[in-house]
């Protein structure tokens, strides 16, 4: 199989075939499979591993004591879920998944290894950290200047972009079984609010939404609803026309 972690970080530098050879032996070593609405790692828990997603999508998210829940982000294959917990004593919110999804779990010796030695592989994760937390400085963006039509425009862009960039697609089609009810909680809207304006979108014919399909079939016009500006995910072999990379997403971000 395509390793989706690794091929996210090559967005940041090109692996020798040693050290691409030394990820993937850290995804097959031990691996763990989820059901839907199942939690990788719970709110206020501790764990001896690191996991990364390799199929499926999951997404951070806090309960309030309401019961009202808040998705700070979505994961997609080829995300670190729980990079943070070798170091905290308990996590400050849950990885949860939303569809049937698999991890690999490394532990956090290793991954203690792997971000203090000085090589490619720990630069390429420090680069993986803070392009997750550019997504998190979006989500804040979304909720504080953006209006429905763009945050969701947004949203879903960026999905389409991530995707690619792991190879989970090739085209503008993603496995999108996030229910209303999930965009609600990761945008601050309500599911009723989710619905029409996705109904617009598919009446403006920007994308079309079948059997749990995601497909952006105006990618531009998305794209500029959504004021896109794909600086945040540090793109960097791509935004140099790197051929190794380049042609995942470059139709995507140029």
């Amino acid at each position: 199989m395509n390793n989706p972690w690794v091929m996210k970080m090559e967005q940041f530098t090109a692996f020798t075939k040693e050290e691409r050879t030394r990820l993937d032996a850290i995804i097959t070593s031990k691996q763990r499979e989820f059901q839907a609405q199942e939690d990788v790692i719970a709110d206020g828990a501790h764990s001896d591993y690191c996991h990364v997603l390799l199929t499926g999508l999951a997404c951070r998210y806090k309960i309030l004591p309401d019961g009202e829940r808040q998705i700070m982000a979505f994961l997609v294959p080829g995300d670190l879920c729980d990079a943070e917990i070798f170091i905290l004593k308990r996590m400050d919110h849950a990885v949860g998944t939303l569809t049937p999804s698999t991890t690999a779990m490394i532990h956090s010796s290793e991954m203690k290894t792997l971000l203090r030695e000085a090589s490619p592989i720990s630069e390429a994760l420090w680069w993986g950290t803070m392009t997750d937390l550019g997504v998190l400085r979006e989500r804040i963006l979304d909720l504080g200047r953006r209006d429905s039509s763009e945050r969701l425009a947004h949203l879903l862009y960026e999905m389409l972009v991530r995707y690619r960039v792991s190879g989970a697609t090739k085209t503008n089609s993603i496995d999108f079984p996030v229910t209303q009810t999930d965009l609600a909680d990761a945008t601050g809207m309500t599911p009723s609010h989710v619905n029409r304006v996705l109904q617009r979108f598919r009446e403006d014919e920007m994308i079309e939404l079948r059997s749990k399909t995601l497909t952006v079939t105006d990618p531009a016009r998305l794209k500029s609803l959504g004021q896109f500006n794909p600086a945040y995910l540090h793109l960097d072999r791509t935004e140099a026309n790197d051929l190794a990379v380049s042609s995942r997403v470059g139709d995507l971000i140029g």
